[in-house]
Order: structure tokens, then sequence, then C-alpha cells
């Protein structure tokens, strides 16, 4: 009976690794590129991890399984935000049939900030401001 299970398991993780692959060549760009990678295959580690440890059946490696997986799990998403902050501030195209680009008018690239709604101004114009300012007193 087990050894059904680790093969369903395995079998389970190389297809969702298979299809992480498939849609890292079929996706248009690169955010959607790093969605389904990032997905699928930590899906399809997992399966095969938890594979290895109902094969091996001791305590040890279950503990180091469930200590990989839980990394993956943690460190999957976080990599997968800063390559996509990354690519967004190095000018990085969404798909030209993408519908919203939610960070549009929020992110300054002088000074690489983004805002939370409101509109930047340019530093040029901040200094302007500033002279003025003492200029008048």
């Amino acid at each position: 009976m087990t050894n059904i299970l680790i093969i369903i398991l395995s079998s389970l993780g190389a297809i969702f690794i298979l299809l992480a692959a498939v849609g890292f060549v079929r996706m248009p760009d690169a955010y959607l590129r790093i969605s389904v990678t990032t997905k699928a295959v930590t899906l399809g580690v997992g399966l095969i991890l938890a594979s290895a440890a109902i094969y091996f059946d001791n305590l040890s490696v279950t503990s180091r399984v469930l200590a990989i997986v839980l990394f993956i799990i943690l460190t999957s998403p976080v990599g997968a935000h800063l390559i996509g902050r990354a690519s967004y501030f190095s000018g990085n195209k969404l798909w030209e049939k993408s519908v919203t680009d939610e960070l549009d008018g929020k992110y300054q690239p002088n000074s690489h900030r983004l805002s939370s709604g409101e509109e930047f101004e340019d530093e040029d114009e901040k200094r302007k401001k500033k002279i003025k300012e003492r200029d008048l007193l």
C-alpha cells in the first residue's frame, strides 16, 4: 500500500514540475512565468519530498523533509515577489493584453520610491519649492 502512495505522490510531484516547465515556456511575460513556476514547483517539490519521507519511514528523514518543505513554502513567495519587483522596477514590460497595472503612476523611477496612491512630485519640483520658500523668507 505504501508503494502505491509513494508512486502516486512522486508522479504527481513530477507532473506539477513538468507543468511548471511548460508554463514557463508558454507564458507571455516574466510576471506570469514567475507565478506559474513558484506555485507549481513548490507543490511539486513538496509532493516529491513527501514521497521520500514515506519511502524512508524514518523520523530523522521525515523531520528534515518537513523542515525543507516549510522553508520552501516560506521562501518561495518572498523570492518570487522580489524578482517580480526588481523586474518591474528595471522596466520589464507587462504583457500587452494585461488588464491593469496596479503600480502605474505609483512608482517614481528617479528615486525608486512607491506611493500608496498619492501622486509623486518630481524631485526637481520639490527643490524648486524649497528654494522659493527660502527666497520668500
